[in-house]
């Protein structure tokens, strides 16, 4: 009897010449840069260091195409969107010590995001390992343990024939799901130094698949199919899955009306009959959740922006679909299914071929969206918020359709989330999972090098612009097709609101800024100042015009009134 893991694939006479007789000159980095171009990588990320010298030098001898960026943090956000955008694990390089760790926020973003990064660092000699002080620059005396709370898995070479191994195994551990960013170091030395082993022919490293229980999946289309009133929160594991078709079969099918959360924008289309659209951040919504009977839950944690800031309380039955064990049922008490979204959502429609359909009348479900939409928009305008709701209308009129959008934490972003309708799966991007300022601009330069066919929106405000400023000659160098919208409150605009409806005063928020146009243009980079009445002509002429463009729109903005405190 053969198994499968008996067979072994003999090489080829044209392998073995190769074997035998390896290109003169070839190092460990080689090694790393032929065994990511085995694995199907055409781009790379990074910044080059002291230590990481000879993986750069070996990209010279290599087709990968190689992306700088000025900061290591804005390179992992770069490498982060371009994951999300491609569903390949985005490779970034990076030097040791204080390059690695400036790298940090972006790896927890893309952690909180499930966003495939593969971060391949440097580390001092292998002589200086083992947490001696021996006085190395850069050294740390455990860069690994760094990284660990951070990243899916961490991946130690310390030998030549150790680097194709550990590089597909971190390579499978980021696109097996939950994606996510992964670690993989390699010491200087074995970087540099001549090596005697063949080219890297082989690749293949297919992530696992993690398709759900049956008995579970079986549970849960009948519950939701003796549903009276189902409804479904679609997170961001169904646009990582690629599942959002699978979801709306299964809405049409249920007749049940979804909100994607801030995370899943794009997983349901904004203006389907059953679409709630994504107003977590109101009580209507909140008690609409709260009142199904049977809830399911599809990639989401339901943690604190998807729940109401916590105030969520469930009084039905919740079905839960994660891929991340350690977020299933962490919050509320579910049938929880630990699956890929994608997979989950085809078992379930699977399932419910057996059963005799929806109990629930599809006329009055689209009524009931209609009127939980109608209510949260009659509380917005009772707020004067028209600024901010028009802002939102004219970019939507500037921005093509398929085109991606990225948007730092800041006020409009915050807008954004709720109201902003991405026309399209895997179109709108926030830093939203992490949290952290500088997401924008750099995460909007890597989807541009994800494909450039489609002109792609980054939104910031000033605060947050000028962690990015520098990559503004990575977008001229590149020619980048990024238009950049800087809304320019003189300071760092959200916290302003917060501390002053907490403590009735601000401390640390207000910022001396640049003249943002001046500086772009010092870079190269077309810009233009705006207003609330030419955004839409100014931004789409930006957006129309190839190459990277900025647009400076000064203005103060106010947050919609929360509902979370009651």
């Amino acid at each position: 009897m053969t198994h499968d893991h008996d067979l072994v694939l003999k090489p080829t006479a044209a392998q073995t010449e190769a074997a035998l007789n390896p290109p003169a000159g070839r190092t460990g980095g080689d090694l790393v840069v032929e065994t990511l171009a085995g694995l199907g990588t055409t781009t790379v990320f990074g910044l080059p260091g002291q230590h990481a010298l000879g993986l750069f030098d070996a990209l010279r001898r290599s087709d990968l195409r190689y992306i700088g960026l000025r900061v290591e943090n804005n390179a992992g956000f770069a490498a982060d969107a371009y994951g999300r955008m491609t569903g390949e694990a985005a490779p970034l390089l990076l030097s040791t010590g204080p390059g690695a760790l400036t790298s940090l926020a972006a790896l927890q973003e893309a952690a909180a995001a499930s966003a495939p990064v593969l971060a391949i660092s440097s580390q001092i000699p292998t002589a200086g390992l083992g947490g001696g002080r021996h006085g190395y620059l850069h050294e740390l005396p455990d860069q690994q343990a760094s990284f660990r709370a951070v990243v899916k898995s961490v991946h130690t070479v310390r030998t030549q024939s150790q680097i194709p191994s550990a590089i597909a195994d971190a390579w499978k551990s980021a696109l097996t799901a939950p994606h996510g960013p992964v670690w993989v170091e390699i010491p200087q030395d074995v970087l540099t130094a001549r090596t005697l082993i063949p080219v890297v022919t082989g690749g293949d490293a297919f992530p696992e698949e993690l398709p759900p229980r049956p008995e579970l999946t079986a549970l849960a289309a009948h519950l939701l199919s003796n549903a009276e009133r189902p409804a479904i929160i679609a997170g961001g594991g169904v646009v990582r899955a690629d599942a959002s078709g699978k979801l709306r079969a299964l809405a049409e099918r249920l007749r049940a009306p979804v909100v994607t959360t801030y995370g899943g924008k794009g997983a349901f289309p904004w203006t389907h009959p059953l679409s709630l659209q994504s107003w977590l951040e109101d009580r209507h919504m909140t008690d609409f959740l709260e009142d199904a009977d049977v809830l399911l839950v599809v990639g989401s944690g339901l943690g604190e922006l998807s729940s109401n800031y916590h105030t969520f309380r469930p009084r039905g039955r919740i079905v839960q679909v994660e891929a991340d064990l350690g977020k299933l049922e962490s919050n509320h008490p579910a049938l929880g299914i630990h699956a890929d979204a994608r997979l989950a959502l085809m078992g379930l429609l699977e399932a419910l071929e057996d059963t005799t359909g929806s109990q629930v009348d599809g006329t009055a479900a689209e009524q009931r969206v209609r009127e939980v939409l109608d209510r949260v928009r009659t509380r917005l305008e009772g707020q004067q918020l028209t600024l901010e709701q028009g802002l939102l209308t004219s970019i939507r009129a500037a921005l093509p359709p398929r085109s991606p959008s990225f948007w730092d934490m800041t006020i409009l972003s915050y807008w954004a989330w709720s109201a902003f309708d991405p026309r399209g799966t895997n179109t709108m991007h926030s830093a939203q999972g992490a949290g952290g300022l500088g997401y924008a601009f750099p995460a909007a330069l890597g989807a541009a090098v994800a494909d450039p066919t489609y002109p792609v929106l980054a939104v910031s405000g000033d605060g947050g612009a000028l962690y990015g400023i520098a990559e503004l000659a990575t977008a001229r160098q590149y020619d980048l097709n990024v238009t950049w919208l800087i809304v320019d409150d003189g300071g760092y605009g959200i916290l302003r609101e917060y501390m002053t409806d907490t403590f009735g005063e601000t401390t640390g928020t207000e910022l001396a800024r640049p003249d943002f146009v001046a500086l772009a243009e010092s870079f190269g980079v077309p810009a233009v100042r705006t207003s609330p009445e030419t955004l839409e002509t100014d931004l789409a002429k930006a957006l129309g015009e190839a190459g990277p463009s900025v647009v400076v729109l000064p203005a103060v903005l106010r947050m919609f009134a929360a509902t979370h405190s009651g």
